[in-house]
């Protein structure tokens, strides 16, 4: 039991990265129109140190807001992040400022005791999820698709932090694919307060004058059901189609374009794209038809289902990466190369 505790605090830490204000500012000002007369939660911020609550707290005014709740997991270790001793998990609301100068007092922000410990998943929590219009959070990565799953449960509109990988996941990439969700304005890379006992990296990992421990990754992106412009902003598109230049699967009835402004204009079958796509993405221009991520929804979309089980045999033996749901090509050389996950896609007419 100690143990699973441990491991568990263990795991925490690696979840906690705390999103700064000014990324948070550069997203959420393309969708002022969204929050007029609505209750925003961030479900998953400590908001004694949150950005998300300073950020909504200090906008209450501009943005219209009806009402900000914020809530998170108990600290049950001093050293997590915050320097917060209380064994008491909180949450905070926020109803405006009184004042004149629409800045929040201190007296003005209700701090309210959690019976257990903050979890989005218990049930105090999602009553207050319940009385929510939109859920705006950084959720812990390793909880991302049980995160989302809640979040469609419960039919909320939401503006999350993720990384691009979480596009495709087998309970994440249908949602995209029905237009159900989708990439919000900003994706790359991005950079996060981490814990003082954040284990050091080689790479992407810096502790700066005041030592504070950061974290940055490449792929981080926004995932939101909020209608934007730039979702149907169209992609330019100036390439032509050469039976050449792209080359077909061997597994798929589609050819390969390795980076997105390859994308020809001229091609009417399938295609597959980087995942990258998917922030260029716009449902008036393209259709989605798969993806072919080396797993069960490569499977799925039929990725390998014209080979023969010798065929896929004989492919393995030749490359040991070679999996059903892993698209691959000969290049002009004629060696085997299979692809990292490329969703599948047409140009519509």
């Amino acid at each position: 039991m100690a143990k699973r505790t441990i491991d568990k605090a263990k795991a925490a830490k690696k979840d906690e990265f705390y999103t700064q204000l000014e990324d948070i500012n550069n997203e959420l000002r393309h969708y002022r129109e969204h929050f007029r007369g609505k209750t925003v939660l961030c479900n998953c911020d400590d908001p004694r140190v949150s950005n998300f609550f300073t950020y909504f707290a200090y906008n209450f005014e501009f943005l219209g807001l009806k009402k900000l709740i914020t809530t998170c997991f108990k600290n049950q270790d001093v050293d997590l992040f915050t320097e917060n001793k209380s064994e008491q998990a909180v949450y905070l609301v926020y109803e405006g400022a009184h004042s004149s100068n629409h800045i929040p007092d201190a007296d003005e922000i209700g701090v309210r005791p959690l019976k257990g410990d903050g979890d989005f998943r218990s049930k105090e929590c999602i009553e207050l999820l319940k009385e929510a219009d939109i859920v705006v959070t950084n959720p812990p990565f390793s909880l991302f698709r049980e995160y989302m799953a809640q979040l469609m449960d419960y039919e909320k509109k939401f503006l999350i932090i993720g990384n691009q990988n979480n596009a495709t996941y087998k309970e994440i990439f249908p949602l995209i694919k029905s237009n159900k969700i989708w990439l919000g304005y900003k994706s790359g890379d991005m950079a996060f307060k981490v814990p003082t006992d954040y284990e050091e990296r080689a790479t992407r990992f810096w502790i700066d004058e005041t030592g504070q421990r950061w974290r940055s990754m490449g792929n981080i992106c926004w995932y939101t059901n909020l209608d934007i412009k730039k979702r149907h902003e169209n992609l330019i598109l100036y390439k032509t189609y050469s039976a050449e230049e792209y080359p077909s699967y061997i597994n798929y009835d589609a050819i390969e374009v390795s980076k997105i402004e390859l994308i020809p204009l001229d091609y009417d079958g399938v295609m597959g794209v980087p995942i990258t796509f998917l922030d260029k993405y716009n449902p008036d221009q393209f259709e989605i038809i798969g993806i072919g991520n080396g797993g069960e929804l490569g499977v799925e979309c039929g990725v390998s289902a014209n080979l023969t089980t010798e065929q896929c045999a004989a492919l393995f033996h030749e490359d040991k990466s070679f999996r059903r749901g892993k698209l691959c090509y000969r290049d002009k050389n004629g060696k085997l190369k299979g692809c990292f996950a490329r969703v599948l896609i047409k140009i519509k007419k």
